[in-house]
């Protein structure tokens, strides 16, 4: 199984397809502007017909959460799903199966300037190093005295 990650300012997905404005940035502001998480997973033919479990969570350079504050207090930011890939009819056998997902992110989180950020996905609890996308909070801008 193959997954690629990606940055969108917007996107949706709907028959099989993505269709995103602003897609593949790597740097954005604090506090964010609303963004979408792209996930583009490609299903073996044997893996196919069996529920995936995706889990995704956002993390700071050194790998600790990004907390974010829910109805409990503080929490890590991460979303949960679960997918499963059928074997569409004109599909020959063998044939790698992509499933498109869409992760929209509410506007408003608190990064701090100058820090790099990394989305993290995990497939079926297996990590790899290729499931991430980094980006980068641009440095707060001071202005010159008067």
């Amino acid at each position: 199984m193959k997954l690629t990650v990606l940055l969108a300012d917007a996107a949706e997905e709907a028959n099989g397809k993505v269709s995103a404005l602003g897609l593949g940035w790597t740097v954005t502001a604090t506090p964010t502007p609303p963004m979408v998480v792209i996930l583009l997973l490609d299903i073996g033919w044997d893996e196919t017909d069996r529920d995936i479990d995706l889990h995704l969570e956002l993390v700071d350079a050194d790998g600790r959460p990004v907390m974010v504050p829910g109805p409990y207090g503080e929490q890590p930011l991460t979303v949960d799903a679960r997918a499963k890939a059928g074997r569409p009819p004109a599909a020959l056998p063998g044939t790698e199966i992509r499933m498109p997902m869409t992760i929209s992110i509410a506007p408003g989180l608190q990064l701090e300037p100058g820090q790099r950020y990394e989305w993290r996905a995990s497939l079926d609890g297996q990590h790899n190093a290729a499931w991430r996308q980094t980006f980068v909070i641009r440095p707060a801008v001071t202005e010159p005295p008067a």
